[in-house]
């Protein structure tokens, strides 16, 4: 079995040692506990690379030398390859983006960066959830179920996954197939104030927006309960994950024939099992995240080591995961 490396990084302690060989890191929260620790040493096997994945644990929204000097770290040593961001996202983009030779469009336009990689001597930042979460939710959501239910999209939370979820459904090509309203909730104000900026550029029109400020439960409550058959509802917000609890509580209503998709794969998924006590009676289709995860962390692989990952070999590392799935 190999050995689960995590290093805890703050503003008193810095401490990653040099890569001895190829290594690819994971920026997130408790990066020990994720299945892909033990997951990707057998993907590495599988798609013959020889390389070791540390993980790197930083408090949610850390001070911004923190993450500058991770991100310089990855950017001088010689085997540090790249990275997968969780959780920091938007901290890191806020605080590291001046230390890219290259951003790509979504990292841009979004301010969040989910990918660091190294090309031709660049260090190189993408926002890599756009792709990840359209395709998740192409796993789920039936074809013209918008325009054939008139339902409403809501998220709970605002972060990057938020950002990138609503730009999956604003896109031209999905005209006469949008969400009747998009519905966003956060547990604080800026964070709504900034995805509030982001969705009115990308609005094609013809959708309703709502944005709601639900510093408890019983708030997202309140918002669940407004929405129309049909819908889709999404926890964003980590809690159940890295934090405990669910941003809705265990009285909360479902809408009838709606599908609800706890992006989280592990934690305790509380929201997911609040789901799951209406299913029979709402007639719910109840998500989890494990396909996010797996698109998430594929994406960002061929971006670290330069290798496409699509077809059969993702469903084989898909296989491979489901061996570790708790």
């Amino acid at each position: 079995m190999e050995q689960i490396i995590s290093y805890k990084i703050d503003q008193e302690n810095f401490s990653i040692p040099a890569a001895k060989k190829k290594t690819m890191y994971f920026i997130g929260v408790t990066t020990g506990q994720s299945s892909i620790m033990k997951i990707f040493p057998e993907w590495a096997k599988c798609l013959n690379l020889d390389s070791d994945i540390v993980g790197i644990d930083i408090n949610i929204h850390e001070a911004p030398e923190v993450y500058r000097n991770v991100v310089n770290f990855i950017k001088h040593d010689p085997y540090s390859l790249g990275a997968l961001v969780t959780t920091h996202k938007l901290d890191l983009f806020d605080a590291c983006s001046d230390l890219f030779e290259y951003l790509d469009p979504y990292a841009r336009m979004f301010n969040e960066l989910s990918s660091i990689s190294k090309l031709n001597g660049e260090l190189r930042g993408h926002a890599k959830d756009p792709i990840s979460s359209g395709y998740a939710m192409d796993d789920f959501v039936p074809p013209n179920w918008w325009s054939d239910f008139k339902g409403d999209f809501c998220v709970m939370g605002a972060g990057g996954s938020a950002i990138s979820m609503g730009s999956v459904l604003m896109r031209e090509e999905n005209e006469g197939n949008y969400p009747q309203r998009i519905i966003v909730t956060n547990r604080s104000e800026p964070r709504l104030i900034e995805i509030e900026k982001i969705f009115q550029k990308l609005d094609p029109g013809g959708i309703e927006f709502e944005y709601h400020l639900c510093p408890e439960n019983i708030k997202n409550d309140a918002v669940v309960k407004s929405l129309s058959p049909y819908s889709v509802v999404v926890n964003a917000t980590g809690l159940g994950k890295d934090r405990p609890g669910s941003p809705t509580s265990d009285h909360v209503v479902f809408p009838e024939n709606s599908l609800i998709w706890e992006i989280n794969y592990r934690g305790e998924l509380d929201f997911m099992h609040q789901a799951l006590a209406q299913e029979k009676s709402r007639n719910l289709h109840v998500e989890d995240g494990w396909r996010y995860f797996i698109y998430g962390w594929t994406e960002v692989i061929s971006e670290v080591f330069q290798i496409e990952i699509k077809g059969e070999i993702l469903e084989q590392l898909d296989n491979i995961a489901k061996k570790f799935q708790k």
